[in-house]
């Protein structure tokens, strides 16, 4: 075997930890049909091929309303169930062990009408059976959609920010921010995140994927962000670039999606290189994947060719997904002690240490 190939194998098969995907995103193209036609929804695609046709985008406001058409095909605990089982067993294919998935509750709550109870108990019977079935863990970033066509922005925040303080020992790690950029500034959710930090919640907002680099400042300044959801546009400000390396604030990057909705051309034109040369931590992630007709795996490998890291760099991206994640200290260390014993066995058996 090519050690490129053998490459290609360590990468599938070695652990890994995701930061940033959604839920509603991560919908099998099959598992969307069943629910459309179990639950009478109609959709402008009929098949497999033809749904992953329509997954392509003329920009990030057409992706934001196929992603809501998609979750209107969500009614019953046993939908939100199925969902995070499927994406559990999605997750142990890929060897990912834990992941912190977004979900958008307000968008569940208010747009489609869907009583918490019946979306969170389904969440969390999909959770449970999936850490069961397929030895997973998943936990919940429950993010502040930016916009809401009915106005009721704040009454949508007010509602996402107390869910999440009150699921927070229910597996609810932090609040997010999600949507589009434009038409939400990150000082306009200032107080949510301030009280949500207050009572012990981490602040991970999106900020500096379809906007530039003041957004990812904002996100700093006012909301505390632990962790940014993309930033990869903070690569036009090269202060921002070297406050992110000295005070060594992650990014979530999703390579895939990034060239999805056009941020850039191309994999080959990616900052990604450029920010890991500079010293700014992150982690790699898939965003959504079936929308961008891609996986975690595809984004993992993407970091070798054609970004042309290091295989040493790689790994040690890889395990950033474990030290960046708001797991305990003691839980993080453990994780990082298995990773770093399952690499070693892997690069032995595959001979990739010669």
């Amino acid at each position: 075997m090519e050690r490129t190939e053998r490459v290609k194998e360590y990468l599938r098969a070695v652990p890994k930890v995701e930061l940033h995907v959604h839920l509603e995103g991560s919908i099998r193209a099959e598992t969307l049909l069943a629910l459309a036609k179990r639950n009478r929804v109609a959709l402008p695609v009929a098949t497999v091929e033809e749904a992953r046709q329509w997954f392509a985008y003329r920009d990030f406001a057409h992706f934001v309303e196929i992603f809501a058409t998609v979750s209107t095909c969500l009614k019953t605990a046993e939908d939100y169930e199925l969902i995070a089982y499927e994406f559990g067993a999605e997750m142990a294919r890929q060897h990912v062990r834990y992941a912190e998935v977004t979900f958008s509750a307000s968008m569940h709550g208010f747009t489609l009408g869907i009583p918490f109870d019946t979306y969170f108990r389904g969440l969390q019977q999909g959770r449970a059976r999936a850490k069961v079935d397929f030895g997973v863990e998943m936990r919940w970033v429950f993010d502040i959609v930016r916009a809401a066509r009915d106005g009721r922005l704040v009454e949508r925040a007010d509602y996402t920010t107390a869910l999440a303080l009150e699921c927070r020992r229910e597996g609810i790690v932090a609040l997010g921010l999600g949507g589009s950029e434009a038409k939400g500034p990150p000082e306009l959710f200032t107080r949510w995140f301030e009280k949500a930090r207050a009572e012990g919640l981490h602040s991970a907002p999106h900020a500096g994927e379809t906007m530039g680099p003041e957004s990812v400042w904002v996100a700093l300044q006012q909301l505390g962000a632990e962790r940014i959801g993309h930033g990869v546009r903070s690569i036009e400000d090269p202060r921002l670039v070297a406050h992110l390396a000295q005070q060594q604030i992650p990014l979530e990057i999703c390579p895939c999606s990034n060239v999805c909705l056009g941020v850039y051309p191309s994999l080959e034109e990616h900052p990604l290189p450029r920010l890991y040369k500079a010293g700014v931590p992150f982690s790699v992630n898939s965003d959504d994947p079936p929308l961008f007709n891609t996986t975690l795996n595809d984004n993992v490998y993407a970091l070798y060719e054609p970004l042309h890291l290091s295989f040493e760099a790689i790994d040690e991206i890889l395990l950033n997904g474990v030290r960046q994640s708001f797991l305990e200290a003691e839980e993080k260390e453990q994780m990082e002690r298995e990773f770093r014993g399952e690499m070693r066995r892997l690069r032995g058996e595959l001979g990739l240490d010669e």
